[in-house]
């Protein structure tokens, strides 16, 4: 066998363990998920597992960053075809609405399950949730900023108060839909976004 087919089985079967742990880790936490039951979901030895990443917590940065990435592509295929900077994040607030019980990695909101197991007990998993939700808040001040530049957004918006906001508010809907198992309590939580997202409109 070459080097390349080596190197594209090897890069095959890791990519495979980061599908079928996302999952694991998203639904059961870190605390929850063992390596057997990593085992177990992708039918490999330890031995294959390790042969791929030094631990547990190495899987569970590239599972986290896996799930993130997906839920990005899929909400992304939503905004880049708006081209309205108040539309877009409209558009946020119906991806959400509309898969709040069927996420694209099952479980949840990765970065809400991670931030909550994390919190004081993962230092290392705190720290990857908070690179994502600095990501997240700066993408959302350039696209403000940007469409304040476009006379879209009013010029009194303060975009990082804005950013952080509409991400608080988002993720902790989520949280108390998901733990009453009812979609009312986003719904309520959709609606104020969408007036906040009107109100800034020029």
């Amino acid at each position: 066998m070459s080097d390349k087919a080596q190197l594209t089985k090897a890069a095959k079967t890791r990519n495979m363990i980061i599908r079928k742990s996302a999952e694991l880790f998203n639904k059961q936490g870190y605390s929850g998920t063992s390596m057997k039951d990593i085992m177990l979901a992708t039918g490999l030895t330890k031995g294959g597992l390790y042969g791929n990443f030094e631990n547990k917590e190495a899987i569970a940065k590239a599972a986290f960053e896996y799930a993130v990435m997906t839920i990005i592509r899929e909400v992304g295929k939503r905004t880049k075809v708006i081209d309205n900077t108040l539309d877009k994040l409209k558009a946020v607030v119906f991806y959400y609405k509309e898969n709040l019980f069927t996420p694209a990695i099952d479980g949840g909101c990765p970065i809400l399950n991670t931030a909550v197991e994390a919190d004081d007990n993962n230092p290392i998993m705190r720290e990857k949730v908070m690179d994502v939700l600095d990501m997240w808040q700066e993408r959302m001040v350039v696209t403000l900023a940007k469409g304040q530049e476009r006379n879209e957004v009013r010029k009194d918006i303060r975009p990082q108060e804005f950013a952080s906001l509409f991400i608080s508010t988002l993720e902790g809907g989520m949280l108390i839909s998901r733990l009453y198992k009812n979609p009312k309590h986003f719904d309520f939580v959709a609606d104020q976004l969408l007036k906040m997202i009107e109100d800034a409109r020029v």
